[in-house]
């Protein structure tokens, strides 16, 4: 499966033969949609903030969306594409998500549980730059100002509020899930352009689609 992040590499790349595999989502990857169809298999957002102020395009989603629970409850409705999971931070690689996991402190770290609690054997990322201009303290809540450079669309966060990276509690959560699928002879590779991820292998992201299996 691919993991799709929200980072500005996305515009350097033809997401177009995405359709065609299995894919997750994060956040507002639904941003995207007007310039290519994703066809994308599953969503997943849990930090709260993101969830209020996007809760009406996460109902509407055409796909299973998997968000936190706690962040959810009392702002999404019942939906039968929405899933709840319940998320914690307590530090770990859960491998079942009908139980407690973690938020690791990035969307990217959950999806990677759902994906090896369902199975996938091969996890490709892409557009999980890994590089966040901002000024403050990791999870400080701002309201961005001016066009959003971190994301793929300069919309993205623009005058919403959002909360800043946690750049190396993100690579903690990274090593874990690398320590965790290599354990099970899985694998986690990074297919993101020009990314600064340095956990897992790189491949590039032509190799990646020669490699995944697509949709039946």
């Amino acid at each position: 499966c691919f993991i799709i992040g929200n980072g500005p590499s996305l515009n350097k790349m033809d997401l177009a033969p995405l359709a065609d595999y299995h894919t997750f989502g994060l956040n507002k990857i639904y941003m995207i949609f007007e310039r290519v169809d994703l066809n994308l298999s599953y969503l997943v957002c849990v930090n709260k903030l993101a969830i209020e102020q996007c809760h009406k395009e996460f109902e509407e989603m055409y796909c299973p969306t998997f968000l936190s629970h706690t962040a959810a409850s009392g702002i999404v409705t019942e939906k039968p594409h929405i899933q709840r999971l319940h998320t914690l931070n307590v530090w770990s690689f859960y491998d079942d998500i009908t139980n407690p996991i973690c938020e690791g402190n990035t969307v990217t770290y959950v999806a990677m549980q759902i994906a090896y609690f369902m199975g996938f054997k091969r996890v490709f990322l892409v557009g999980v730059d890994h590089s966040f201009k901002q000024e403050g303290k990791p999870h400080e809540t701002q309201v961005y100002e001016g066009d959003d450079v971190n994301h793929f669309h300069p919309d993205y966060f623009k005058g919403m509020k959002w909360q800043l990276a946690d750049v190396y509690g993100n690579e903690v959560s990274y090593h874990m899930a690398n320590y965790h699928f290599k354990k099970d002879d899985r694998i986690i590779l990074d297919a993101t352009v020009g990314g600064k991820l340095d956990v897992f292998p790189k491949i590039d992201y032509e190799k990646a689609l020669e490699t995944a299996k697509k949709k039946r």
